[in-house]
């Protein structure tokens, strides 16, 4: 089980995920993580970035920026996650490197996802107007019908350390995503949750 973990402001959290076995490291570029004290300047991620150690991927967040914008991301990312309305076209010269998010709202269909031909997907929880960060759980049946479709799906909403062992085996995602979950407060980390978060996540199907 891979674990990405969101919201990273600092080289001091972004350490103690590398540490704790952590995949991949997201930083928030959407101006309207502010609000959640989550958001980070492009140019202060790529600092953060250059003091990791090898093997963690590092994921840009972004939301309806333009495909110019994205490239010049990838520069210093490993990947973007597209968390807008990017039209399926519009994520074609950035898909090999991309992950395209969609909020699960009554109207879902898992099968849509397939248009965007990403190298994988995001399920979250639907809130109006929100993209993401709500703290809110996901459909897990519904998510767990995404991961039917055979490509890798990255698990995220309402996320915790108490509950992502259970989520990794009602859904059996390609990987889980947190940001508030392991939060001490809004934009700052607790080590020991990112760890807990980790190890509990890890261990959900062995034995």
């Amino acid at each position: 089980m891979r674990v990405k973990i969101c919201g990273i402001t600092n080289v001091d959290d972004a350490l103690a995920a590398c540490d704790a076995g952590a995949d991949a490291l997201g930083f928030i570029f959407a101006p309207e993580a502010q609000r959640r004290n989550r958001y980070i300047a492009p140019d202060q991620a790529a600092q953060i970035v250059a003091q990791l150690p090898p093997f963690v991927s590092t994921v840009a967040v972004c939301v309806n920026e333009p495909v110019a914008r994205l490239l010049e991301y990838l520069e210093f990312v490993d990947w973007v996650q597209l968390c807008g309305e990017e039209p399926a076209p519009d994520c074609a010269p950035v898909a090999a490197r991309a992950i395209k998010a969609f909020r699960m709202g009554a109207d879902f269909r898992p099968e849509a996802m397939l248009a965007y031909g990403t190298a994988a997907y995001l399920v979250d929880a639907y809130a109006p107007g929100q993209r993401g960060g709500t703290g809110k759980t996901c459909d897990w049946t519904a998510a767990r019908r995404a991961c039917a479709l055979g490509r890798p799906v990255i698990l995220a909403g309402g996320l915790t350390p108490e509950n992502v062992a259970e989520a990794v085996r009602a859904v059996g995602p390609y990987a889980v995503d947190t940001a508030g979950g392991v939060e001490a407060a809004p934009g700052k980390k607790d080590h020991e949750r990112i760890r807990s978060f980790v190890r509990r996540a890890k261990g959900a199907l062995s034995g």
